[in-house]
């Protein structure tokens, strides 16, 4: 037993260095690349009108944070991603549940699921607009769209791949079908979802700034085509910095969770 537990300090050890070099080898690729831009600015390699420079960009942001209205365009992003996000993850999942509860409904509308799924979503920009008016209503909508369906494929197929066998021992044990989802299709499709919670953290951003592309009066979508409407590459390059970060922390977040729920399956 003390032979096992020297073993499994050296590898929790080893495992920890692993985790710190990962780490110190991102932040190390990312400050490089930062040094690496402001350089080329300031020695005229590159044309700071077109690409800006890390300190130009500092310096937009600090202005916007001056201005007060720095917070008002992420807080209005933000709400609009998230709003988006909970109605299609959650929307999406339990669509998915009840096609999987009646077969002859799955049936029926796979094909306009496959329709929708290939249809261009911002095609339907226009559409929109007229459909649920303007501002966060349009823009939540369309960040709806460009989720649901594939939340809905994604989570179907999860349910589908539970093993035929283990849901026939259950009805061989007189469970309920409502029974075999609460107690095997939703545990056993818990993986599946998390990996689809990291797919709608990259889409949600994606429909939210298709949308205020579309109609906006704030938020960072806004910020970027208005600064591309005056040529200030700076407000666009701050923009789009901030909703890296913004999207960074989201995903982080649904990494924190599984991270959790793992260790919680494992024990």
């Amino acid at each position: 037993m003390k032979t096992i537990s020297i073993e499994y300090k050296k590898y929790l050890k080893k495992q920890r260095l692993r985790k710190y070099i990962i780490v110190s080898a991102q932040i190390s690729i990312l400050v490089l690349f930062i040094g690496l831009w402001e350089m080329l600015a300031k020695v005229g390699a590159i044309d700071t009108f077109i690409v800006s420079s890390p300190s130009r960009i500092f310096r937009t942001i600090s202005e916007l944070y001056i201005s007060g209205s720095l917070f008002n365009h992420i807080f209005t992003t933000l709400w609009e991603a998230m709003l988006g996000f909970t109605i299609a993850t959650l929307g999406g999942s339990l669509i998915a549940i009840i096609l999987w509860w009646s077969e002859t409904l799955r049936k029926i509308l796979d094909p306009y699921i496959v329709v929708l799924n290939s249809l261009p979503k911002i095609a339907l920009g226009p559409l929109i607009i007229i459909w649920v008016g303007v501002g966060t209503s349009a823009i939540v909508t369309m960040d709806i769209l460009i989720m649901i369906i594939i939340t809905i494929i994604s989570m179907l197929n999860a349910f589908n791949q539970v093993e035929h066998s283990k849901i026939m021992l259950l009805k061989s044990m007189s469970a309920s079908k409502f029974q075999i989802l609460v107690k095997l299709i939703l545990p056993s499709s818990l993986s599946e979802f998390i990996s689809l919670l990291k797919i709608n953290v990259g889409l949600t951003w994606v429909g939210t700034i298709m949308g205020e592309y579309l109609v906006s009066k704030a938020g960072l979508g806004y910020l970027i085509i208005y600064g591309s409407q005056i040529f200030n590459i700076d407000l666009v390059m701050s923009s789009t910095i901030i909703l890296c970060i913004l999207a960074a922390l989201m995903y982080f977040i649904v990494a924190l969770i599984e991270k959790k729920v793992s260790k919680k399956l494992q024990s």
